[in-house]
């Protein structure tokens, strides 16, 4: 039986093992367990549970309960044909085909699993992406991330611990910078806003209490959209109290807030960064794979490392050069993308076909940024429409609510993504629209 290990349980990994464990554990059709699979697939991923990573910004402030969206691993891959192991990567032997899982320790650093080896045939990894702090002097020590949803609702209850300072006077106010003006920047500054508006009626905070500063370097928010989305993101952001500073460069990052390139000082209780994104830092130890500056292995369009065929890499932590030419770009969409093509190469090489494996295409279906309940924007691009099509209120907040749906779909299918959509929608008649603990 081949070995099929995915290290990695974001929107490419998951997607991936849940769809080559239907595959070869599953019969067509009829959907019954096969009695003999070829290949045994196993899930690896340092959480117990998964969370849509552009929905981080909302476990931040409170918009998402985690405990009630999240996916939990075991559960999953019990229904759906793989297996899940719990686990941080610590070793790769490309040698004898095995990788080394760090032991599992509980929050006082008892060691609850010790080491693992796991044998593979086939490799992918999914690690997703982190924080770029491009060394900025203070940021590791003083700022906080979203990279992932221990830091969103770290980030989270630091906010709270920030509300409550300010109902009691405390503090006069609450002073939250962020920088980095892509989407994660610009979505968390409007969900703060919505944040303090819903707070305001359950406590004694009133508009004004919270300052949010939003540090863009380039000349206007939203670079990976056309300048005139930017730029009515930032009159919406300003219209909702947020200072935005474009053309503005962050030097140093401090215990009282931001020094800009300029020498200006920015105070913040809160600090934020979010200003651009890298592989993992421990693949530059791991197996001697040729690594990209932003530390991403390099795959060949088959997504297969130059280095090694039996490693495979999607998402934000392959640096490939698509079928066309394309550079990939770090995006969840590239990596659900991926995941199709990781999918039918894999299969490929386990039936052993005797045809050449499939190049990657990527596809860019436009990018769709949300201002909370405020406003949403973004750019649509495909089968749709000719081009590119620029889409701003109610169309926009409609086509961004899709995109969830449809990770949920490539998960659970549709009748259960519409459930679960449904259930949610249920749970904000009986819960505060804010979560307050």
């Amino acid at each position: 039986m081949k070995k099929i290990v995915i290290v990695g349980g974001g929107a490419g990994g998951l997607q991936l093992a849940t769809s080559l464990g239907r595959y070869f554990s599953f019969t067509p059709f009829l959907n019954r367990r096969r009695q003999s699979p070829i290949a045994q697939v196993t899930l690896v991923d340092k959480n117990r549970t998964h969370i849509w990573k552009p929905l981080l910004h909302q476990v931040a402030t409170g918009a998402l309960d985690s405990s009630l969206d999240a996916l939990n691993y075991q559960v999953h891959a019990r229904g759906n044909g793989f297996n899940f192991e719990l686990g941080s990567l610590q070793a790769l032997d490309r040698a004898a085909l095995t990788i080394e899982l760090a032991p599992v320790c509980d929050d006082a650093g008892h060691e609850l699993v010790p080491a693992r080896t796991l044998e593979y045939d086939l490799l992918v990894f999914a690690l997703g992406s982190q924080s770029n702090d491009f060394n900025t002097p203070g940021v590791r020590d003083h700022c906080q991330f979203l990279d992932s949803a221990e830091q969103a609702q770290r980030f989270h209850r630091k906010l709270l611990d920030q509300f409550l300072q300010l109902e009691n006077r405390v503090a006069e106010k609450v002073q939250i910078a962020i920088v980095g003006g892509g989407a994660t920047g610009v979505e968390l500054a409007a969900e703060l806003v919505d944040a303090a508006h819903e707070m305001g009626h359950y406590g004694r905070i009133a508009n004004g209490d919270l300052e949010v500063t939003l540090i863009e370097a380039g000349p206007h928010l939203l670079p990976a959209l056309p300048p005139r989305l930017g730029n009515s993101s930032e009159k919406e952001l300003t219209r909702l109290g947020v200072r935005v500073m474009t053309g503005t460069a962050v030097a140093e990052a401090n215990s009282t807030g931001f020094v800009t390139a300029d020498g200006e000082t920015i105070p913040a209780a809160v600090r934020v960064w979010a200003a651009g994104v890298k592989a993992p830092d421990f693949l530059k130890d791991l197996g001697n794979l040729a690594l990209n500056r932003a530390n991403q292995i390099e795959v060949a369009a088959t997504l297969q490392s130059g280095q090694d065929p039996n490693i495979f890499a999607i998402g934000d932590c392959a640096g490939c050069i698509d079928g066309g030419g394309v550079k990939v770009p770090p995006r969840a969409q590239a990596a659900q993308q991926m995941a199709k093509t990781a999918r039918d190469n894999l299969i490929a090489l386990v039936e052993e076909r005797d045809t050449p494996l499939t190049p990657f295409m990527y596809r860019d279906r436009g990018s769709l940024v949300s201002l909370s309940k405020f406003d949403a924007v973004g750019s649509l691009m495909g089968g749709l429409v000719k081009g590119s099509l620029t889409i701003e209120g109610r169309l926009a907040g409609l086509a961004y609510r899709s995109l969830y749906r449809m990770h949920l779909a490539a998960l659970h299918g549709w009748p259960k993504a519409m459930l679960l959509y449904l259930v949610g929608h249920a749970n904000r008649f009986v819960k505060p629209r804010l979560k307050m603990h």
